[in-house]
């Protein structure tokens, strides 16, 4: 049994106390495994089993690994249960199983994963129906549960990524969004953020994650930031000014890649005559000219900021923009308010697969006046991964601690394929500066003095 519906799981823990807390759980690991199973089941095994490229392992990698991770922390850790597979540990342990070797390990099945991933699931109900959200760190307000529905989350994104990087006939279908509430050209490009300190992190949300903890303050200069994400038709203007060609705009280890790999565009792009082209999950269309760029890694994002004469963010900078509301000098859980992303207030949830048009989503504005902070592409910064003052690695120091270091680069605000219980204003993503099969795009800043934005939106 794969998937439990969400009525069934709603009655199975309808007398538990505190309920509120019991039924979001339920909905988080319910909403994520509806995604796990759409993005598994509309492929053969041969499709499941292959390793589409060598920047991911196989689908039916995450599959398992998904499973035995439910099974490490919800039935033996918070259910104290014995193991049901506890031979697959080591097999499905990211930090000792390279990616780049994965598809050589003997993996289960495809349709054995599904099989684990059912069996866990309804001990894992189980489990969550008899246990307590007060206590340990561990149970408290729930907070194992939301970590493995986080977990599961991050790997539908990830799976989703795979299925942009396998070539074959288009499997997934989901509606464009719509057009722009506001036609970028009548939007300012750029809006201030005052100086002045602001709390940046989390010791209060119940679900947030060991980096994004704890509070502290920050106190953070003024600067001028990008009203939306830069679009593909502004990043077309760095391609058409020869900016894949000039090694002033690019860092140096930035250089030395753009050569070795030969970049020339974002990732999936093609010249068709004075067209650019993109392959997008099984289908070619023409680059959408309003919507924000992804697919470009770090170095990229870097060399378009400083041919524009800006940068990109500082973690706390972007922080701030997304979260500090200066009439009440409270930070906000999202640009919007305390209440989780939804489809009004951004395009989160692989409810369109693709991002939407810059000037979207008016209501999910900061209050600094920046539109689309959260969803559509995750944003680079300028900042290197490590932890908050006073880090405490919880629950394992393999979520976060390990990854710590200046080989990896933060991105914030999640993506049109993340999950909405993981897309909040605190939530920290990183990867190396190289990768760009994740949905990367980027805004950029300048400080108070500098020449103002002159370009394209």
């Amino acid at each position: 049994m794969n998937h439990i519906p969400i009525g069934t799981v709603t009655a199975i823990i309808a007398e538990s106390r505190p309920q509120t807390v019991k039924v979001r759980a339920a909905q988080a690991l319910d909403a994520a495994r509806r995604h796990t199973l759409t993005l598994t089941e509309c492929l053969d095994e041969h499709e499941l089993t292959a390793r589409h490229s060598p920047l991911v392992p196989p689908l039916v990698w995450d599959m398992a690994h998904i499973a035995n991770q439910e099974e490490i922390w919800l039935l033996r850790e918070a259910g104290g249960r014995p193991a049901l597979r506890g031979e697959l540990d080591m097999l499905y342990n990211t930090v000792e199983q390279p990616w780049a070797t994965r598809a050589e390990l003997p993996l289960l099945s495809p349709d054995a994963a599904r099989a684990y991933l059912g069996q866990v699931r309804i001990h894992a109900l189980e489990v969550l129906s008899d246990a307590p959200v007060t206590g340990s760190p561990l149970f408290q307000d729930g907070f194992v549960f939301g970590m493995v529905a986080q977990h599961e989350q991050q790997h539908d994104e990830t799976m989703l990524a795979t299925h942009q990087l396998r070539h074959g006939p288009a499997v997934l279908h989901a509606p464009p969004p719509g057009p722009a509430a506001t036609p970028v050209h009548r939007l300012p490009g750029e809006v201030l953020v005052p100086a002045g300190e602001f709390i940046m992190g989390t010791s209060t949300d119940p679900w947030a994650l060991d980096n994004e903890r704890p509070a502290h303050t920050v106190d953070v200069p003024a600067f001028w930031l990008d009203t939306t994400p830069v679009s593909n038709a502004a990043y077309q203007e760095f391609i058409a000014d020869g900016g894949y060609a000039e090694p002033l705009w690019w860092h140096p280890e930035g250089w030395k890649h753009r050569q070795h790999v030969g970049l020339e565009a974002p990732l999936f792009w093609q010249r068709d005559g004075d067209t650019w082209l993109r392959r997008r999950f099984g289908r070619t269309e023409e680059v959408p000219p309003d919507e924000p760029v992804v697919h470009v890694c770090w170095y990229e994002a870097d060399a378009y900021a400083r041919w524009a004469g800006r940068r990109l963010p500082a973690e706390a900078e972007w922080e701030k923009a997304a979260r500090h509301d200066p009439a009440t000098g409270r930070s906000w859980r999202n640009p919007w308010g305390e209440w989780e992303a939804d489809s009004w207030h951004a395009n989160v949830g692989q409810h369109h697969l693709q991002p939407a048009p810059v000037g979207s989503y008016p209501i999910g504005t900061a209050p600094c006046g920046a539109g689309q902070l959260l969803g559509d592409v995750w944003e680079w910064t300028s900042s290197d991964f490590t932890g908050y003052p006073g880090f405490r690695a919880f629950p394992h120091r393999e979520h976060s601690e390990v990854f710590f270091g200046p080989q990896c680069n933060v991105l914030r605000g999640g993506s049109f394929a993340t999950g909405p219980t993981v897309c909040r204003a605190t939530f920290r993503n990183w990867d190396f500066p190289v990768r760009r099969q994740i949905f990367a795009g980027f805004r950029t800043v300048r400080d108070v003095d500098g020449a103002p934005r002159m370009r394209a939106a």
